[in-house]
């Protein structure tokens, strides 16, 4: 059964969402990043380019060419490079405020949720949501022990 790990309290989702992806890589696992819309995953996708100087983060978008040989894919909500065709489904971090379609299909997901009161609501509805359905939950707080 999908493991989902909710963080929550992040002040910046884009660059925790890309931390939480180099430290999946770097023990080689491999990882869907889902934005909420096409402009957020182009953002994703620059911040996985600068996220720093010596890092080098392999990625491509869903559905491209090179999605195969790539570790870490970004796609967004509704775009067709996500779902079924998707060459991995270990991890999916989730940026959204939606449970995403076919979420069950991967080991582990994590939710990502900012400050932002409008998507902290969404967090707890999500929480709620999994938990109703007996799906194994964990929470961490940023900024607390």
């Amino acid at each position: 059964m999908t493991r989902i790990d909710f963080h929550t309290n992040l002040p910046d989702k884009l660059n925790y969402a890309c931390r939480l992806a180099r430290k999946a890589w770097a023990v080689k696992g491999r990882v869907v990043l889902l934005a909420r819309d096409r402009a957020e995953a182009a953002e994703l996708d620059a911040a996985l380019w600068t996220l720093a100087d010596t890092d080098f983060l392999p990625h491509a978008m869903a559905g491209d060419a090179l999605a195969a040989q790539s570790p870490l894919l970004v796609s967004y909500a509704g775009d067709p490079g996500f779902g079924a065709a998707l060459p991995h489904h270990d991890m999916l971090i989730n940026l959204g405020r939606e449970i995403p379609d076919g979420f069950e299909r991967f080991g582990r997901v994590f939710e990502i949720i900012s400050t932002d009161e409008d998507d902290a609501a969404a967090g707890r509805q999500r929480y709620l949501a999994y938990k109703k359905n007996s799906y194994p939950l964990t929470h961490f707080v940023a900024g607390k022990s």
